[in-house]
């Protein structure tokens, strides 16, 4: 009898030690969220972050007095967190207005409410701050500024890569730590469309996918990558990194496969040492590494069509990215410098539009007119016979944002 006695006592024993065991595994699961949800990432942050001093954001931001105690909050939106879209830009030298412009296209649009992260050297803070404040009675936005932040025993290095301070975007993934995900641009870029939708394109990604970019040419024929790069490169063309989205929660937990050690890294751990390896074989900089670390890692990246980051490249030699011609131009990326000269007047009259646009409802309704005036003098080059897809999404935003009652929009 004892014994049945200590057999049934030891079977429950184990049982209450299985549940708690359960009830743990549980918890820890809601914690970290399916597929890098919004909790904290528990990738420990680089050395060079220790402490939080490096990183620090200036000005109005998105965090409240609790978590940056003294710092003015009077613009932030009384909205949740994960309801809003977080945008980065890295700003250096003569590139204010081109990023103003870019801030601009994205609010006239876009639905939901926008949270502002702008990396930018110290100069230019004060010019950012005076414009953004006074953009405050559109209550659509926040802002936070940072100063430009590299690992300190690599910082001249990092911050020469390519053009100035271009490499920031790496270590956003360590800096912006407590964001879930991000869509980071390129300061000559403009949205045509609402933010709302590329940021959409996170609930496609699949349960490996942590970044989205796409491909940097349609065309074989005219490919850099592919008849150029001496270091791997993603797919049959690259990828280009001016329109980037990231689930950054997935990016800190990820160990990435690599051609350095069979141990694979984490994102911290792996930007230096690829550096160092291809600092002697890379031409696009922090686009390069982006592109051999895909390479190893193809299937982390979703690849979204090239509407979405229509650059010069894609009609200087003839059309060549047949999703913008059925729908028209998503996000129009000026690389080139195009928006500053007479060679791709095309692109430069979607700039200068943009950025001489005010808020007022109806002064955007009014835009359109005088762009397609100004488009159609554009005929004389390749960009622009095909003007029309430069206008086609812009006409839909406009009409879907600012021709509907409120209520339907």
């Amino acid at each position: 009898m004892r014994r049945y006695l200590r057999i049934v006592v030891l079977c429950l024993a184990c049982g209450f030690c299985s549940l708690l065991y359960a009830f743990s595994q549980l918890a820890v699961s809601l914690e970290e969220g399916a597929g890098g949800g919004g909790g904290k990432p528990q990738a420990a942050a680089a050395s060079w972050l220790a402490g939080g001093g490096r990183g620090g954001a200036r000005g109005v931001g998105s965090a409240g007095p609790a978590a940056h105690p003294g710092r003015s909050d009077r613009y932030s939106l009384k909205v949740q967190p994960a309801q809003r879209m977080h945008l980065a830009v890295v700003a250096c030298g003569e590139r204010l207005e081109e990023t103003i412009t870019m801030l601009k296209s994205a609010i006239i649009f876009s639905i939901r409410p926008l949270q502002f992260h702008i990396f930018a050297e110290d100069q230019l803070h004060d010019s950012f701050k005076g414009i953004l404040d006074s953009w405050s009675f559109l209550q659509t936005f926040n802002y936070s500024l940072y100063p430009i932040t590299f690992p300190s025993e690599n910082a001249a290095e990092w911050k020469k890569l390519f053009k100035p301070c271009a490499s920031q975007r790496l270590f956003l993934p360590l800096i912006l730590k407590e964001v879930d995900s991000l869509l980071y641009v390129d300061t000559d870029i403009l949205f045509l469309r609402p933010v709302d939708d590329i940021w959409s394109l996170l609930k496609k990604f699949n349960s490996t996918q942590i970044a989205a970019m796409a491909p940097e040419h349609e065309e074989p024929r005219i490919g850099w990558y592919n008849r150029f790069a001496r270091h791997p490169y993603y797919g049959k063309t690259g990828v280009n990194s001016g329109v980037m989205l990231m689930n950054m929660t997935r990016m800190r937990r990820k160990y990435f496969k690599n051609d350095m050690t069979a141990v694979r890294l984490r994102w911290g751990d792996i930007l230096m040492p690829l550096l160092k390896k291809y600092k002697l074989n890379i031409t696009w900089g922090d686009q390069d590494l982006l592109n051999i670390i895909f390479f190893h890692n193809p299937e982390s990246l979703f690849v979204f069509p090239c509407q979405w980051n229509y650059r010069p490249d894609h009609c200087i030699y003839g059309s060549n990215c047949r999703e913008a011609e059925e729908e028209g131009i998503f996000i129009l990326h000026g690389n080139r410098g195009v928006y500053h000269d007479d060679k791709q007047p095309a692109f430069r009259a979607i700039y200068e539009a943009l950025r001489n646009c005010s808020f007022k409802d109806d002064n955007i309704r009014s835009l359109l007119k005088p762009l397609e005036l100004e488009l159609q003098k554009t005929v004389h080059t390749y960009c622009g016979k095909i003007y029309k897809i430069f206008i086609k999404q812009l006409t839909k935003s406009i009409q879907d944002r600012y021709d509907r009652p409120p209520k339907e929009r």
